[in-house]
């Protein structure tokens, strides 16, 4: 089958807390830079930081930025003292962390981008073939309902007509996520699929997680050892290896096509509910609360998010001016897409526990 041409990312990640990306290495143009702020990141926004134009434009308003990667929830069994920032993928470990340290609202929430299923095009066509998805020429819809349906019959490629043609696909029908005890991407995708599958109604307690809580297992317990991080399974996906479907954040994939990459059998599906990560900072010191506004307000700063794949909050002309050559994949107004409200932090804690099982 035809992969798609192999992308060296910029950071390789062993787990936890990754090795240092420095703002402002040697070498770099550090600019006016006086003020070194440090900070705990999810990894889908390691690139963001180590980009040379992301350090310049931030020595511009007097900031050097080192960073470490965690996953998001795995931030709050961290030390953070001596930092300035955590920046996890979304709202809910942000709010954790700011009850944590006792951080004052509101918390600046700079961009966001919605979580996605990348597929490879023999896949997506038979799941459209079999009523799981719609498919255009580089994008679709997957359908949730119709998916959770058939993760509770433990329906496999190889009963879904058309599958045979392809020998890759093989084995139980899932979508590989990260560790949702540990990672934002993983924990968000249960957040979605326990919506849908309790007819639209969020899990506000306890004995909601329960009702769902065998399906939520089966769409983790399929899945084996998992990956506490975004950035390695899409690397996994873009390399050609692993599970045919995996949930990977929208920006990973914005980010790919706007550097240029060459994209062979790649189809993005947009699940018709889904969840957003809002990429939320939560200050730790006022340098840190200086620089999460700034991420947030600065003209240049914004740009660079987009061009890196996030939404900017509040300005999608920003992101639809400049992935207007990307429409093929990318569903720009996210039309046909519903947003699913994530649970609380506490709930959504014990929904992945359950479902880790």
């Amino acid at each position: 089958m035809r992969r798609i041409v192999a992308v060296v990312l910029a950071v390789f990640l062993i787990g936890g807390v990754a090795a240092a990306v420095v703002a402002g290495r040697e070498g770099q143009d550090k600019g006016t830079a006086t003020k070194t702020v440090r900070a705990v990141i999810g990894s889908e926004k390691a690139e963001f930081f180590a980009d040379p134009d992301v350090v310049k434009a931030l020595a511009a308003k007097g900031y050097t930025v080192e960073t470490e990667t965690s996953g998001s929830w795995a931030m709050e069994g961290l030390d953070l003292k001596g930092y300035d920032f955590a920046f996890p993928g979304s709202q809910a470990p942000a709010a954790e962390l700011a009850k944590k340290y006792g951080v004052r609202q509101p918390l600046p929430r700079p961009f966001y981008s919605p979580l996605v299923v990348v597929a490879h095009r023999n896949a997506a066509e038979v799941l459209a073939a079999n009523g799981l998805a719609t498919v255009n020429k580089g994008n679709g819809t997957l359908k949730m309902g119709a998916y959770l349906d058939a993760a509770h019959a433990n329906r496999t490629w190889q009963q879904l007509k058309g599958a045979d043609k392809y020998g890759e696909l093989t084995g139980t029908l899932f979508v590989s996520t990260t560790d949702p005890t540990s990672s934002n991407s993983g924990a968000l995708y249960l957040a979605a699929a326990s919506y849908v599958a309790a007819g639209g109604r969020v899990a506000a307690d306890t004995s909601a997680v329960d009702e769902t809580a065998p399906l939520m297992r089966k769409l983790i317990s399929v899945q084996g050892a998992q990956q506490t991080s975004s950035d390695a399974t899409f690397r996994d996906f873009i390399s050609g290896v692993g599970n045919p479907l995996v949930l990977v954040y929208e920006s990973q994939v914005a980010s790919l096509l706007m550097r240029g990459q060459s994209v062979d059998d790649l189809i993005v599906l947009y699940p018709d509910t889904t969840a957003n990560s809002d990429h939320t900072v939560v200050p730790l010191t006022e340098e840190g609360r200086a620089l999460g506004e700034l991420l947030s307000t600065d003209k240049e700063l914004r740009k660079l998010a987009v061009r890196h794949g996030f939404r900017p909050q509040d300005a999608s002309a920003e992101f639809t001016a400049a992935t207007a050559a990307h429409t093929t994949y990318l569903n720009q107004k996210l039309t046909g897409v519903r947003q699913a409200p994530v649970p609380a932090s506490k709930v959504l804690h014990e929904m992945a526990r359950q479902a880790r099982g």
